[in-house]
């Protein structure tokens, strides 16, 4: 009997066994989705540069929240009043002096095919038209054309290897720094060149995705190029033209 009672109880206690991990296995099945579902846009958008002088600004739970904020200043009716008024033309000036002094440098000719990335209205366009440069375009997430074609800098709408120089001042809006220069570093032609225009000495505004403090990120984020050159500006609240040229 006791034989009996042993074996009764080793079967009641595996089967208890059996039980408990049978109804542990989905739960922790479970809790190993969600929580690789939360974490999933936050490891997207913590840049690999683990330079402290680069930091991702918190805040997005989806990449569609980064994306209306950036149409909301984008969109804004008064903002776009001002750009396409009263900036108009200062904007034109201060682009046409960076894109001359450009030229001098021999890192623009009047044969070069230009994209200026973040370009809103397209004062860049226009400004490099005036100084001789016919073949450019702008991009931004809102079309306005002729001089600016709906695009979006994490994903570039162009083919590899088309451009020969590539502007902007709008790397703070990056929301992912590595995806923003490899697409530079996809669509430039080889020995193309690359113009940043950033702030370093101060934060930027509400609508930066990211803050930069020195020149060190962008040299490890630019894989393929080599910097050219770095020199103080005075471009619309930005203070440093970075340059580079891809590698041939």
């Amino acid at each position: 009997m006791k034989e009996i009672s042993v074996s009764s109880s080793s079967i009641i206690i595996s089967k208890y066994i059996f039980f408990i991990v049978l109804v542990t296995i989905p739960i922790f099945f479970f809790l190993c989705h969600r929580n690789s579902s939360s974490s999933a846009f936050i490891s997207t958008t913590t840049t690999s540069n683990s330079d402290s002088d680069l930091k991702i600004r918190p805040g997005y739970s989806t990449y569609d929240s980064y994306i209306k904020k950036q149409l909301n200043k984008t969109l804004n009716p008064k903002l776009r009043q001002i750009w396409t008024t009263r900036d108009w033309d200062r904007k034109i000036q201060v682009f046409s002096k960076f894109f001359a002094e450009l030229r001098n440098g021999n890192l623009l000719s009047d044969s070069s095919k230009v994209l200026c990335i973040g370009a809103r209205m397209g004062q860049e366009v226009e400004a490099l038209k005036r100084v001789g440069v016919s073949d450019s375009v702008g991009m931004d997430l809102v079309p306005y054309p002729p001089l600016v074609v709906k695009g979006d800098f994490h994903n570039q709408p162009f083919d590899d290897e088309i451009f020969d120089l590539e502007f902007s001042n709008v790397f703070d809006h990056a929301l992912f720094p590595e995806k923003f220069v490899s697409e530079i570093e996809r669509t430039l032609k080889t020995g193309g060149v690359c113009v940043l225009h950033v702030s370093l000495s101060k934060r930027a505004d509400k609508y930066s995705a990211n803050d930069l403090f020195s020149v060190e990120p962008l040299k490890k984020l630019f894989k393929r190029s080599e910097l050219v050159h770095t020199r103080t500006v005075d471009g619309f609240g930005l203070d440093t033209e970075v340059v580079f040229r891809k590698n041939r």
